[in-house]
């Protein structure tokens, strides 16, 4: 599976595959033609709670991602789906925040690539 990350304010290109946005609100500014979203999984965003609590503040970035890590734990079918309707890819999950290197895209895709190994080696079993 091919997928990527990438801010939903960035050009869409032709080597984006699947545009998923996994922002809980809709970015500011943006027209849903610029943004090119094929998915909206907002199901699958930090809760309200947890993303005004990190504040996409760098120090918070390791709690914030066991935090959401607990809370993709409780929607597991949400991410099921989703890795179904990525299939091969490749895809790209798109977030608005500014930081490129603590944000919920990168720990959402981690999830996703750990629960697809997870699939490749229980098919090999």
């Amino acid at each position: 599976m091919q997928i990527q990350i990438k801010r939903v304010y960035d050009a869409p290109a032709a080597t984006d595959g699947l545009r998923i946005l996994v922002d809980r609100l809709w970015p500011r500014g943006l027209t849903k033609k610029q943004a090119a979203i094929d998915v909206w999984a907002k199901e699958l965003a930090p809760s309200a709670e947890l993303r005004k609590w990190f504040g996409h503040d760098d120090e918070r970035f390791d709690e914030f991602t066991q935090r959401y890590g607990l809370e993709l734990d409780r929607v597991t079918t949400e991410v099921t789906r989703l890795l179904a309707t990525i299939g091969d890819g490749p895809a790209t999950l798109l977030y608005s925040a500014r930081n490129d290197d603590c944000n919920n895209a990168i720990v959402l895709m981690a999830r996703i690539q750990r629960d697809q190994k997870r699939a490749r080696e229980n098919s090999r079993r």
